[in-house]
């Protein structure tokens, strides 16, 4: 079943002795649009992020959002500066000779103090793509079970206005025979008047009726609006993704409908030309949607 190209997917998991939430949401887009709001370190992955994501996603812009909940471990070496903490002792106990200041230096104020005690600049810490791309997995099969369940949701909307396409239709087809007739009467009727008494001529009446019924005769493009909509259902039955064919199927109902609509010359015809015009702008709308 088509899918819907509006979702949502977030998974967790660790990584490297922390912990990395991943959030994917898509959205309608023409083409394949991947961005990404990550942190520095994973951005060696993008190229991986994007072919696997590619390989779910036909269509639709898609953003990937990372972020630690738990930073990874990043293990430095403890650097103390004697030195430094010898000159502190050493000003502190002149400080107590010169005043006569009572009391013992206290060590945890000696390792407060800048440049005594600190750690030796570390890399950043090798990430396990594997535990990456587990996590992105997780969050793809999710997003793509959003989109399924809005697919469904879709497909039994576009099914409901292809039904009223086919209702209205069928009215046409059925009136038009009915139209001919109607028409020819019109046209004795004022060719008549235009006599003013004088004498008929049947064969050139008849003529002019076959020539004004293949002018007017809705045969072929209703046989052609019933392939496009035969065509829509089928596409709807589909696993692929098929938003870009049920597109171009709805600008060719259009063209047959908006035909129809200028031979029309009929009431009845004209207002079921009304409603599937209607009804099948509803059904290009909600196409758009699909991937």
């Amino acid at each position: 079943m088509p899918r819907s190209m509006t979702g949502f997917g977030a998974a967790e998991g660790s990584v490297s002795g922390g912990r990395l939430q991943i959030e994917i949401r898509s959205v309608n887009h023409r083409h394949f649009n991947l961005q990404l709001k990550v942190p520095a370190e994973l951005l060696p992955l993008e190229a991986e992020v994007r072919e696997r994501l590619r390989a779910r996603v036909a269509r639709g812009h898609v953003t990937v959002a990372a972020r630690w909940t738990e930073e990874p471990v990043r293990a430095g070496a403890l650097r103390l500066n004697l030195a430094r903490a010898r000159e502190l002792v050493d000003a502190v106990r002149e400080l107590q000779r010169t005043l006569d200041l009572p009391g013992d230096v206290d060590v945890g104020w000696i390792v407060r103090q800048p440049d005594v005690l600190g750690a030796e600049p570390t890399a950043e810490p090798a990430l396990d793509a594997a535990q990456v791309l587990g996590i992105l997995d997780r969050a793809a099969d999710a997003l793509q079970a959003m989109r399924d369940t809005e697919g469904a949701s879709l497909v039994r909307e576009l099914s409901g206005h292809l039904a009223a396409l086919e209702v209205a239709l069928g009215r046409v087809e059925r009136r038009a025979p009915g139209r001919r007739v109607a028409d020819r009467e019109r046209l004795r009727q004022a060719v008549a008047t235009l006599l003013d008494g004088g004498r008929l001529d049947e064969s050139r009446l008849a003529q002019e009726i076959a020539l004004l019924a293949e002018r007017l005769d809705l045969a072929e493009e209703i046989a052609r609006l019933k392939t496009h909509l035969a065509a829509a259902r089928a596409a709807l039955a589909q696993q692929d993704a098929v938003g870009r064919q049920l597109g171009f199927l709805g600008q060719e109902m259009l063209r047959e409908i908006n035909t129809i609509g200028s031979k029309a010359n009929d009431a009845a015809i004209t207002q079921a030309v009304i409603l599937m015009k209607g009804e099948l702008e509803k059904f290009r709308e909600q196409v758009e949607n699909l991937e």
